[in-house]
């Protein structure tokens, strides 16, 4: 997928593990009051259950993977309104 620059996904508190990989740019994670930055190359899991956010507020566009365990359906994302 494409997170282009100033992206931003509503908070979420899915029912699947995610790993998402940055293959180039940047992208940042908010989970339990904490800011990530997530750099080319580097993984990132986030466990079922934990509310998370992800955003690209940097001014290149990233491209990245994510791998849901079980498959990611909009019905168990359990997004919050924006």
């Amino acid at each position: 997928m494409v997170a282009p620059p100033g992206w931003a996904e509503p908070a979420q508190s899915p029912e699947f593990d995610e790993v998402t990989i940055v293959l180039s740019g940047k992208m940042q994670v908010e989970i339990a009051g904490e800011v990530i930055d997530i750099d080319a190359g580097q993984p990132f899991l986030a466990h079922k259950g934990h509310t998370i956010r992800y955003s690209n507020p940097f001014d290149e566009p990233a491209e990245y993977w994510a791998i849901c365990a079980p498959a990611f359906s909009i019905h168990t994302a359990n997004r919050e309104d924006n």
